[in-house]
């Protein structure tokens, strides 16, 4: 604002003062108009300016929420043309694919075996839906570290390429970084195991010929669920 202000008061001067272009009001019609035109411009600059500066509402930019599997799919496909990401990040929108097929396929098999109304189907589609909701959870946490990640400067510390950073900054900026992958790594190595999971019971509930609802509980695949979703929740905690 005192830099517009400084500015209109610059112009003014040059323009109205007789020691630079000397345009004096009232002295004939052109520099008359000129005169006026330029008070008139500067006032409706020191209007605007103070318009905009101190009473314009901010625009707040506000991401879109993520909650849907398309909107994992368009948040995470930038992320595949930068390099140091595209493998992880492949890797990531191939999981996704691969969950939607096995949940589709554990639903099919629990219709073959069981009633949808039976408390057995109930708790099998209740586990697959708790291991698919951790599932985009671990994937929104990676998509969260994917906004702060700068490409350029990841680049020049890991090749250690730039002078600008003392060795001590670098040995910092590189444990940083390395940590950085390690937790998307991390992240998606979890994601992996629910996969396999999944897997496990699937084959589990192929092999069965009845079960009570007492013992679903008890199966091992189940037991291996719930161990590392309470695993996976702790960590985040």
């Amino acid at each position: 604002m005192l830099g517009l202000t400084a500015a209109v008061a610059v112009v003014d001067i040059l323009t109205l003062s007789p020691a630079f272009a000397g345009v004096m009001i009232g002295r004939g019609a052109l520099e008359t108009a000129l005169g006026v035109t330029l008070l008139v411009a500067s006032a409706i600059a020191l209007i605007y300016g103070s318009y905009n500066w101190l009473y314009k509402a901010k625009i707040v930019l506000t991401p879109a929420p993520i909650e849907t599997r398309e909107d994992f799919l368009s948040a995470l496909a930038p992320y595949s043309r930068i390099r140091a990401l595209a493998e992880d990040v492949s890797l990531t929108l191939e999981q996704i694919e691969r969950m939607d097929k096995k949940k589709a396929t554990l639903l099919k098999v629990l219709q073959q075996r069981f009633d949808p109304v039976e408390m057995s189907f109930a708790k099998f589609a209740s586990v697959a839906d708790e291991v698919e909701n951790l599932f985009y959870l671990n994937i929104k946490s990676v998509l969260n570290r994917l906004i702060v990640f700068d490409e350029s400067e990841y680049e020049r510390v890991m090749t250690r390429k730039s002078a600008r950073y003392s060795p001590k900054l670098l040995q910092e900026k590189t444990a940083f970084y390395t940590e950085y992958m390690a937790y998307i790594k991390n992240a998606i190595g979890t994601n992996e195991e629910m996969l396999l999971k999944l897997d496990k019971l699937l084959l589990e509930i192929s092999r069965l010929d009845s079960i009570e609802p007492d013992d679903i509980e008890r199966m091992p695949a189940i037991l291996e669920i719930d161990s590392l979703i309470k695993q996976t929740k702790y960590y985040k905690q």
